[in-house]
């Protein structure tokens, strides 16, 4: 990895603070090559590496990653354990990497569906990494953007229950910290990979107001160009959050 200053096209005011991004496309890329399709996720690791770079060049404050979603379960059992290998080398050989570039590692979703050894990897991953600034990467696992919204209302509820919270008092501000990433700022620009154009169950309460992007390039072949193209795109769009274009104009 090697994390310079922002360079590109986009200017550095409309550099996204947080990149989310839906990892499409591995299992065609590998089919495209007539290979089992756990050659491509093993192929879009590079990928991965070429996010976290770009991330750290960009100066984008946090990256989110949706690497395995609740409903990849359901996958051939294959597949699902040649993931759960890739997950630990990847682990193994990643972190002190990532570490040395002051990225701090975190793995979102419900944990406690994997294995005690891959838990024990990704638990320590974070605490290595857990002082570092450079840059926030969320690597969502077994995770679903309604299991995120069901979890904060449980645990709001929690909150009721031992009367720290009031039901009537429940609403999106008291709500919002009880949700996955609520220390960061809300993704502002969503990237799908593969040609797809689905939300597909992703931070669907985070990213509310992103800014979507779809492209149909394959994850594996996403490179630096690719997610340059996506941030030049998003740099040429208006956010208005309800205002007008005019009021947008006159604010900045």
């Amino acid at each position: 990895m090697n994390a310079t200053t922002p360079e590109g096209s986009a200017s550095a005011a409309r550099i996204p603070r947080h990149l989310a991004i839906v990892m499409d496309g591995n299992g065609r890329w590998a089919e495209q090559r007539h290979r089992p399709r756990s050659f491509g996720h093993r192929a879009g690791q590079k990928a991965v590496r070429e996010a976290v770079e770009f991330c750290l060049r960009q100066r984008i404050e946090a990256l989110t990653l949706f690497a395995f979603s609740s409903e990849n379960w359901r996958r051939p059992q294959d597949e699902v354990g040649a993931l759960m290998e890739l997950f630990l080398k990847a682990l193994d050989k990643e972190t002190d990497e990532l570490h040395g570039h002051g990225v701090r590692v975190r793995f979102v979703g419900d944990l406690t569906a994997f294995a005690e050894p891959l838990r024990q990897r990704m638990q320590a991953a974070m605490a290595k990494t857990a002082g570092n600034t450079a840059l926030a990467l969320n690597v969502c696992v077994n995770y679903g953007g309604r299991w995120d919204i069901a979890q904060a209302a449980r645990r709001a509820a929690e909150a009721v229950a031992r009367g720290e919270l009031t039901a009537d008092a429940i609403d999106e501000r008291t709500l919002a910290p009880y949700l996955s990433l609520a220390d960061l700022p809300p993704p502002d620009l969503f990237i799908r990979t593969g040609g797809e154009h689905r939300i597909s169950n992703f931070l669907l309460w985070q990213i509310a107001y992103a800014e979507l992007y779809f492209t149909d390039t394959l994850w594996p072949d996403v490179d630096q160009a690719c997610l340059q193209r996506a941030l030049d795109d998003y740099a040429g769009r208006q956010r208005r959050y309800g205002r007008t274009g005019a009021q947008v104009a006159q604010a900045s």
